[in-house]
């Protein structure tokens, strides 16, 4: 279960403040929560695991193809959670339009065997598009037409788009399950899928967000109200940091959620991610000094998945060979409570998130977390979380100069 601290916020708020927690605590049922019970739901974890089984035994390398919520999930999994040695490679294309950056993953694949999952809900997003074009060309001139069916896989809605052509041309289709956005999906094949082929224990990860369900209702509703609260007295952006980096594309997954979710109707609270310590020394002087309109949330985890334990020895008059033998985890504990103590002193609050160690029901668990979080604060502050209506603007003025 995800623990909540909010001691590092009553400095700036009033506890009475904390509205919501009971009213809120279940946001208005519809037929975007088709999230909500995921963790309850197995059937399609069967067919997931076959799948991904298929891949792992024939390709080297899985090529995602997907821009938001249709990988920044898998990709936040990957990094989290650490790989067995024969996993298979991932590598996340059709989220950017960058000639280079497609070349760079195309180079990186040289001869190997590989596989491509596009994951999207139409296939109607260029980035999507244009990505799916090259691979499916590749695949194509490399494997010939039995190949190419025998190596695409389709994430999907039934009936979209994608899903027809699935259909037509003879691909494995994997259905999204119906009322889950994008950037709610990571408990379905959309993140599963590459979780699995990556060698990830999905059944733990399915455990953990299963049992953050059960018992983390009331934590996620203060995490919630505490930020809304936080929000009511002028502090506008929230960084979420953490000092591990393996978290930082978690992070990205978060500013997607909150950000979509709660940036509506002229109000939301910006969402912004730091890795620290690194971002310390560039972001910490504004973030100790700078303006205070900031928030930051802390993820910590209580068990570090590494030992290591600072060698001792003169190498120069550094202070540093007083901590010899200490384990780096004791520092990086170190550090999270000497940073807390100096935002909070600077004007800054701070929210601690507590998760049980860098696994695979942690990163379920956080992930069902936040999900719950995100949909009790957007209510709390009046606008619907399940859609994102200023995603299509950018989207029409680059068909409209394209002359699509």
């Amino acid at each position: 279960m995800i623990k909540v601290n909010i001691e590092g916020t009553l400095n700036f708020i009033d506890e009475s403040e904390l509205r919501g927690t009971g009213t809120a605590r279940d946001f208005n049922m519809s037929a975007d929560t088709g999230w909500v019970n995921l963790p309850k739901s197995t059937e399609n974890l069967a067919e997931i695991k076959e799948v991904a089984g298929k891949i792992r035994g024939e390709s080297e390398a899985l090529v995602v193809i997907g821009i938001g919520g249709s990988y920044l999930g898998a990709r936040a999994a990957i990094e989290f959670i650490k790989n067995t040695p024969d996993s298979t490679d991932i590598y996340f294309a059709g989220n950017n339009v960058s000639g280079e950056y497609l070349k760079w993953i195309i180079d990186r694949i040289g001869s190997r065997d590989f596989s491509v999952n596009v994951v999207s809900k139409s296939g109607s997003t260029i980035e999507t598009a244009i990505a799916l074009r090259f691979f499916k060309e590749l695949l194509l001139t490399r494997y010939g037409q039995a190949g190419l069916k025998r190596r695409l896989y389709i994430t999907t809605d039934a009936g979209s788009p994608l899903y027809e052509m699935a259909a037509r041309e003879g691909y494995r289709c994997l259905e999204m399950p119906p009322g889950v956005g994008g950037r709610y999906s990571v408990l379905t094949a959309v993140g599963l899928l590459p979780c699995a082929v990556a060698g990830i224990d999905i059944d733990e990860m399915m455990l953990g967000a299963r049992e953050e369900m059960e018992t983390g209702r009331d934590n996620a509703a203060l995490y919630a109200s505490s930020r809304q609260a936080l929000y009511r007295e002028g502090k506008k952006i929230e960084i979420l940091a953490s000092f591990e980096p393996v978290f930082k594309s978690m992070g990205e997954w978060w500013k997607q959620l909150f950000g979509e979710s709660e940036g509506k109707a002229g109000r939301g609270i910006f969402p912004a991610y730091a890795d620290y310590t690194a971002d310390l020394h560039s972001l910490g002087q504004y973030i100790q000094e700078g303006e205070r309109t900031l928030i930051e949330t802390f993820v910590t985890f209580d068990r570090p998945r590494v030992e290591l334990d600072i060698p001792g020895g003169p190498i120069h008059d550094d202070k540093i060979g007083a901590l010899a033998g200490l384990d780096l985890g004791e520092i990086n504990r170190a550090a999270s409570e000497a940073v807390k103590k100096a935002h909070i002193d600077g004007g800054v609050p701070v929210i601690e998130l507590h998760a049980p160690g860098l696994t695979a029901a942690s990163f379920g668990a956080l992930v069902y977390f936040f999900q719950r979080s995100c949909a009790i604060s957007a209510t709390i502050s009046g606008v619907y979380p399940f859609d994102q209506p200023g995603v299509e603007a950018y989207k029409k003025n680059l068909y409209a100069i394209l002359g699509l």
